[in-house]
């Protein structure tokens, strides 16, 4: 009883930060992504007799504590619906840091739900699988679709998950991800949902989601690249802000984020169109279209001070694997 899958990260463009039901991690608001082609976890289940307890092995190391815990509780979920109640061995790899806001968890538990359910022998739809992975980890509702999604709030379990809006070769948008700190961050996501409603700016945030959303669907819809960028940047701004205003106030940036999130303004004001986007770390996502990446790129060269960069086109959502 065994099956591997494959499961890419996702970037936000419309971004959910606080939560309407914690324990079914329902969330305040709607938001749209886009499944990434290069940044991916893949992850193999087993279930055995053989094994006395569950056991969880990420990126050649064995796993205890918390994490662990996680993951067997949402095995349990599984082994509830299948009525199997064998232990399981989780063997799961990112090929890029994990912990430092790139969705590693969205990736990871999309992988694990889709590899755990073929394990077990179920056939389950999208629509349930999104599901399931939201129960997860929020974000991994997003990496289950293909292409550009839409993760639709809902105000009960079954009617908060994600489907897609765009298939993959629908537009040519390129992520471009400068990797600039590797380690993990000090506070989780997870605790930094818990911490939205102590900011001043949560509730005004809130009240203009449901416009972003209309906004950026009908960018999307005419292919308009400028008025898109325009929206994802302003909302990454917005959502650190409220972030940076919580108490205690969460500050992901590193010096080099800001000094990166500028550049990128000044090579828009001179004649290579790009955005940036700001998930829950340091890392900057910076959006063009296809037709720029190469100018892009060789900007992106010149600099100091990152670690890696990463072009990613749209991708297909989870998969199975060999």
């Amino acid at each position: 009883m065994k099956a591997t899958a494959k499961a890419p990260a996702n970037i936000a463009f419309i971004k959910y930060w606080g939560k309407r039901n914690e324990s079914l991690r329902i969330p305040m608001n709607s938001s749209i992504s886009m499944n990434l082609s290069e940044v991916f976890t893949t992850t193999s289940v087993e279930f055995s007799k053989e094994y006395i307890d569950d056991a969880l092995v990420i990126n050649g190391n064995t796993v205890d504590g918390k994490e662990k815990e996680r993951v067997s509780e949402f095995l349990d979920r599984i082994r509830k619906i299948s009525k199997v109640k064998l232990n399981a061995k989780v063997v799961s790899k990112n090929n890029f840091p994990k912990g430092t806001g790139m969705a590693s968890s969205a990736s990871g538990f999309a992988a694990l739900t889709l590899a755990t359910t073929k394990a077990l022998g179920l056939n389950l739809s999208e629509k349930e699988l999104s599901i399931l992975a939201r129960l997860g980890s929020g974000s991994a509702c997003r990496s289950i679709p293909d292409g550009i999604v839409e993760w639709k709030s809902g105000k009960q379990s079954n009617f908060s998950y994600a489907y897609s809006l765009y298939p993959p070769d629908y537009w040519d948008i390129q992520d471009v991800i400068l990797i600039i700190g590797e380690k993990d961050k000090k506070i989780s996501s997870t605790e930094g949902h818990a911490l939205v409603e102590s900011s001043p700016f949560y509730k005004s945030r809130i009240a203009k989601m449901d416009t972003k959303i209309r906004d950026i669907k009908k960018a999307l819809k005419e292919k308009d690249f400028t008025k898109f960028g325009q929206i994802i940047e302003e909302e990454a701004v917005n959502m650190h802000a409220v972030m940076m205003t919580s108490k205690p106030g969460l500050f992901y940036w590193l010096p080099e984020t800001l000094k990166f999130m500028l550049l990128v303004q000044n090579w828009r004001d001179n004649g290579v169109e790009s955005y940036f986007t700001i998930d829950a770390g340091p890392n900057i996502h910076i959006i063009c279209e296809g037709k720029s990446v190469n100018k892009l790129m060789k900007k992106i060269k010149e600099l100091k001070g990152i670690k890696n960069a990463i072009v990613n086109k749209p991708s297909i959502g989870a998969r199975l694997i060999d």
